[in-house]
């Protein structure tokens, strides 16, 4: 069950490296005053901190069988939760509010920065030299968007399932150590 929970560990840090690597292309310090990301940065290097310490220390349990890495991880996994889950609670938000954004029927929807009142500017079709329409050049805080909007729906569902499996699979471990 150990070398499952590497094995899940390390499929679920690869999912997770997508993730930062799409988060770091779309990241812009010196755009965020149009759109800011609504996963801080901290929060992100913390949950990615924790995921190297506490895989590095599975791999040591596995390698020494010494329980006090095994505890290491298991205490890990638990920051690597919380991290996780509050940048999954931010980003369903971000998410929302891309698909209202998306839907041409009802009122102005809740986003985020100008990008929402050009989107929907041009789903009402506004005449043209109204900002955002289609007679306009693009301005580019008019398409801004946070970065976490760009992650792959099937790939943050995998890397959520990946780590639940692995938190069960470390729990499990652990219980029957002692």
């Amino acid at each position: 069950m150990a070398v499952l929970a590497l094995i899940t560990w390390s499929v679920t840090a690869l999912a997770g490296l997508v993730l930062l690597t799409i988060w770091l292309i779309e990241y812009d310090p010196d755009f965020q005053y149009a759109v800011a990301s609504r996963l801080p940065a901290l929060v992100i290097t913390g949950h990615v901190t924790f995921a190297v310490v506490g895989l590095l220390s599975w791999v040591m349990y596995l390698i020494t069988a010494n329980r006090i890495y095994c505890w290491t991880s298991a205490g890990a996994l638990a920051a690597i939760a919380t991290l996780g889950f509050t940048m999954l609670i931010r980003w369903i938000g971000v998410y929302r509010a891309w698909q209202r954004a998306s839907t041409p029927a009802g009122p102005i929807p809740y986003a985020y920065g100008a990008y929402t009142l050009t989107a929907w500017a041009r789903m009402r079709a506004w005449p043209a030299g109204t900002p955002g329409s289609s007679g306009d050049q693009v301005r580019p805080w008019q398409l801004a968007v946070p970065p976490e909007r760009h992650f792959p729906l099937p790939v943050v569902i995998a890397h959520g399932i990946l780590a639940i499996t692995t938190v069960v699979l470390v729990v499990l471990t652990v219980l029957t150590i002692y």
